[in-house]
């Protein structure tokens, strides 16, 4: 039997891993965006490819996100998991050579690499910390958005202050990423989340109408958000807002979404049913993209970023805290979770490129702000359907004799 203090050593280095792979899984993508401009007239890229690169890493999520849960059963998810963190490295590495060729294979390489790590954590926590996954999906998200707001606001002045520009900026990352690989090393002697006694048949989850109404709710909250990142600095410099400020009014933002994205969990966790809490950040989702619809001045366009993010945090955390209350086990956590961030993360790959594209039909950003309100419509009626009281595969009458 492990000694008390052992145990403890091994619960402080295991927090701390979840904790640093969370820090990795957004900076590589949230910090393309703001230098975007830069990387296009460096490499002399079209519009379409540059769209194209923003939406590789999520195309990289869908392709990957279903594979994710059976290299976990194969390999163990802590070993997987370090895997991914190798894979986002070298992918790091590769897209800061500054080729053309080299950028768009990093990225991808970026996108497998987070793709491990979106879909095999929570399955890691439902696991690990069966009795108090709110409080664990809290630490994850909030330490996630954390870093994805740093990168968005240091983007320009990183690549503006150093000699290599925006290839520089971007290799810092990786220093990220090496460290999170060190510290989650002492797992990597552990296999136990490879539960292999527990059967699922990965086709049964597609039939689920409550893994659906997850996936929908997962699908939608991440176009949304890649949306928003992809072009909100647009829209702000489209209101007369200089390109930094516009980077660091998307960065607030997501560090206005971090009180509503640790909340959200533990909240979650306590109440039988959700769906009040989706009804009320669908609200308040609602009233701050209404507002950048409205305009209004910089102070006015800074509180509706401010109400925007409140509703993201809110949205993302709760999706990934639906997966585990909606699941028995970590196999159909994993099996969740793969199939709400694969379709989730096609759903996200599509929704900056028809954003961009209605806004070269309409040349106004009216109808692009419609289409994501609409978006968030769809997903808070999915989003009363995930939040009942119920497992992906229970019956309303397994649920009533329970």
């Amino acid at each position: 039997m492990p000694h008390p203090h052992n145990k403890k050593i091994q619960s402080f280095w295991l927090i701390a891993g979840i904790i640093f792979i969370a820090f990795n899984l957004r900076p590589a993508i949230t910090s393309v965006g703001p230098v975007i401009s830069s990387i296009r007239a460096e490499l002399h890229m079209s519009n379409g490819a540059a769209g194209f690169l923003t939406a590789l890493p999520l195309l990289s999520f869908a392709v990957l996100s279903p594979l994710a849960p059976k290299l976990g059963q194969r390999l163990g998810n802590e070993r997987t998991l370090w895997l991914g963190l190798v894979i986002l490295l070298i992918g790091v590495l590769t897209r800061s050579v500054g080729y053309t060729a080299a950028l768009f294979f990093g990225t991808a390489l970026i996108g497998v690499g987070i793709a491990i790590g979106n879909v095999l954590l929570p399955s890691l926590i439902k696991h690990k910390y069966p009795e108090k996954p709110g409080i664990m999906i809290s630490l994850y998200t909030t330490s996630m958005n954390i870093f994805a707001a740093l990168a968005s606001g240091v983007s320009v002045p990183l690549a503006a202050q150093m000699d290599g520009g925006w290839k520089q900026a971007f290799l810092l990352w990786g220093g990220l990423a090496l460290l999170a690989l060190l510290i989650w090393i002492p797992q990597l002697r552990h296999r136990d989340t490879s539960n292999q006694t527990m059967k699922l048949q990965s086709s049964s989850i597609w039939a689920s109408k409550m893994a659906w109404y997850v996936t929908i709710f997962m699908g939608l909250q991440s176009f949304l958000f890649y949306s928003s990142i992809a072009w909100f600095p647009e829209i702000l410099r489209s209101h007369g807002i200089d390109t930094a400020t516009a980077g660091w009014m998307v960065s607030l933002m997501q560090f206005a979404s971090l009180p509503s994205t640790f909340l959200t969990p533990v909240l979650a966790d306590r109440v039988k049913q959700q769906r009040g809490i989706v009804a009320a950040l669908a609200s308040v989702y609602l009233i701050g993209l209404c507002g950048l619809l409205a305009g209004g001045s910089h102070t006015l366009l800074a509180i509706w970023m401010i109400i925007i993010g409140i509703g993201q945090g809110s949205s993302i955390s709760l999706a990934l805290t639906l997966i585990g209350l909606r699941s028995e086990n970590a196999q159909q956590a994993a099996a969740l979770s793969g199939m709400s961030q694969s379709f989730g993360y096609l759903l996200a790959a599509v929704g900056p490129i028809f954003v961009g594209y209605l806004f070269d039909q309409t040349h106004s950003w009216t109808m692009p702000i419609v289409l994501l309100i609409a978006a968030l419509i769809v997903m808070g009626a999915a989003g009363q359907g995930a939040g009942r009281d119920r497992y992906i595969f229970q019956s309303e009458k397994q649920r009533n004799s329970a």
